[in-house]
């Protein structure tokens, strides 16, 4: 049984390094400055704003500031939780770390390798957590599909820079998953179900985050990293 598992494990880790490798290897100068600007929080902070746009514009300032409360819980467990019990526990390496003996196969950008372990990563429970709770929240397929693909696209990005393998980023999705379902579940419970079936503006944080992403992908050709 015991080596079943070992060997179970060892496919496992195989697997996530090849999926982790294929990503980070294609890569070119352009995609460097795309995938540095895309994997930047504070790019995406116009889309944020679009969000609270939103909640202002459809939901009492009393429903306003639970959102925001529950966000906050969220987030301090995706965050902080992550990063300061759960990785220095599991003490997984990043790809990219110089004590790591595969960090001589992995492309990094601008020498940027990240803190000394990645599991689970950060910026998959966040991005995701934040996904998943305006998925509950809203309800709309267009959005969820929107929100899904740009946390995606930030997964993508921090392996495109050699700071997280796959592994790294879906226990981070998971993380988020659990994280937002029970704060969401709570969130209900104590402020009653907050599902409108006319909400106003409501793709504006779409749109806003496209004209981003335009932006990234019309600056890189310009800015180099």
């Amino acid at each position: 049984m015991m080596t079943e598992l070992s060997e179970l494990f060892q496919t496992l880790k195989t697997v996530d390094t090849t999926v982790f490798l294929a990503v980070n290897g294609c890569h070119n100068d352009y995609f460097d400055s795309v995938m540095w600007l895309v994997s930047d929080r504070f790019v995406w902070l116009p889309m944020y704003a679009a969000l609270l746009y939103v909640l202002l514009k459809n939901y009492s300032y009393k429903v306003v500031l639970s959102v925001l409360l529950a966000i906050g819980v969220v987030i301090l467990f995706t965050d902080s939780f992550t990063s300061q019990v759960v990785r220095p526990w599991i003490a997984r390496l990043r790809p990219g770390n110089l004590d790591n003996p595969l960090s001589a196969c992995v492309h990094v950008v601008d020498d940027y390798r990240g803190g000394a372990y990645g599991c689970p990563s950060n910026h998959a429970s966040n991005t995701w957590g934040l996904a998943f709770f305006f998925t509950f929240l809203f309800r709309r397929y267009w959005l969820s599909v929107f929100l899904f693909s740009w946390a995606l696209l930030q997964c993508y990005s921090r392996m495109y820079l050699g700071v997280h393998y796959f592994g790294d980023l879906l226990i981070g999705v998971l993380f988020a998953l659990c994280g937002s379902s029970v704060v969401y579940y709570m969130f209900s419970r104590i402020s009653g179900p907050q599902y409108a079936q006319d909400l106003k503006h409501l793709y504006m944080p779409v749109w806003v985050g496209l004209f981003i992403l335009a932006v990234i992908m019309v600056s890189s050709i310009f800015y180099r990293v």
